[in-house]
């Protein structure tokens, strides 16, 4: 085999790593998991980094079927719902305690004003009955089983939601759009004909001309209907902080994986676009999704639904195994293409975060690499 041979092959398939580390950007803070532990950091009002961590063996580990290919991708996306979810609730609530801490302050602060303007002296204070605050009751069982269940609510309502708006919403519009165009054969409608029979002709049975074309433009509508939700997200001032520390996430992760040490100054000058990101993943999900509805196809939108539904574990299955190849062999030039879109995308939902958001990612890194027996 020759030297050219030797070096596309390694440009194709490069060099591939062993212990894998991501993230997740949550309310003033960061998420990251390593693989059998994760960590939450989260910067306080005060200035001081709150952390939580945990050791978290992934399915696989204890159910080895899962770790058979495309399997392995729908139990790892589950669990990275779950943990997602988990990591949101935290820094929503250490948002809940800094705010009332500052409620409290400003009680207390209008409270002391008249005493001060009237003279009020300590010993009136200490005459005045002391306000009690009474502990919380209930066992720590019902919190958790109440935790659990807001969690699985909050996974079943953004399921709903993307089935919807990414399959459902884009699914009916080229069904009408190909209908209203003539490029698919339909029943005939008389001038009579009554809304149930209108409404079958536009969403009930349909024969595209090309399906290729009909999942083409399918495949368009959903991304940008993706598209137009990040761009409007990235607009609001809170979840621009949130992109902040995505980019800070990306930075350390890359930091982390050059074998740096992990400090602000060494993570500032890496790139903040990471190819293994759940934008990317996302991206690489639609069109894939593309392909496969192409060759998965019935004459009927509500067939074509339920299939779609049905086959999306198999999408996000695939798609994992491309981008976990693309992360093991990224400097492959197939895998960058690949991660393209992916890479494109997160110019929007990262943003250059400042010396503070990279101390908060690098802490969750640190407290999650902690219980690494690798690393430990």
């Amino acid at each position: 085999m020759g030297k050219k041979t030797l070096k596309l092959l390694h440009s194709i398939f490069a060099v591939e790593r062993d212990l894998i580390v991501g993230g997740q950007a949550v309310m003033e803070g960061v998420m990251m998991r390593t693989p059998s532990a994760y960590a939450i950091a989260c910067r306080r009002k005060d200035g001081s980094i709150t952390t939580t961590a945990e050791a978290l063996p992934r399915w696989s580990d204890k159910y080895r079927w899962l770790k058979l290919p495309v399997l392995r991708g729908g139990a790892t996306l589950v669990q990275s719902m779950a943990l997602g979810v988990k990591a949101l609730n935290f820094s929503a609530r250490v948002w809940e305690e800094d705010n009332e801490e500052k409620q409290a302050e400003n009680v207390a602060a209008s409270e002391l004003e008249p005493a001060l303007a009237t003279g009020t002296t300590d010993e009136d204070f200490t005459k005045a009955p002391a306000k009690v605050v009474m502990p919380e009751s209930g066992p720590s069982k019902k919190k958790g089983a109440a935790s659990s269940l807001s969690a699985a609510g909050s996974i079943t309502f953004a399921l709903l939601f993307n089935v919807l708006l990414f399959i459902a919403a884009p699914l009916l519009l080229t069904n009408i759009a190909f209908i209203a165009l003539g490029w698919a054969d339909a029943p005939l409608l008389t001038a009579d004909a009554g809304w149930w029979t209108t409404l079958k002709a536009y969403i009930w049975e349909i024969k595209p001309h090309s399906w290729l074309a009909f999942n083409l433009i399918d495949g368009v509508i959903r991304m940008i209907f993706f598209v137009t939700m990040i761009l409007t997200m990235s607009w609001l001032k809170d979840i621009r902080r949130v992109f902040e520390y995505h980019g800070a996430e990306h930075k350390t992760v890359f930091t982390w994986e050059k074998g740096l040490p992990l400090t602000p100054a060494n993570a500032t000058g890496q790139r903040r676009q990471h190819p293994r990101c759940g934008t990317s993943f996302l991206m690489v999900v639609m069109l894939i999704a593309i392909v496969l509805f192409s060759v998965i196809k019935f004459d009927a939108f509500w067939m074509n639904l339920v299939v779609r539904i049905a086959l999306m574990p198999l999408v996000a299955g695939l798609s994992y195994e491309v981008i976990r190849y693309a992360a093991k062999k990224e400097s492959g030039a197939i895998f960058k293409l690949m991660t393209m879109p992916g890479l494109w995308l997160q110019n929007i939902t990262t943003q250059e975060p400042d010396d503070e958001q990279l101390e908060v990612a690098i802490r969750a890194l640190e407290e999650s690499l902690k219980l690494e027996p690798e690393t430990a």
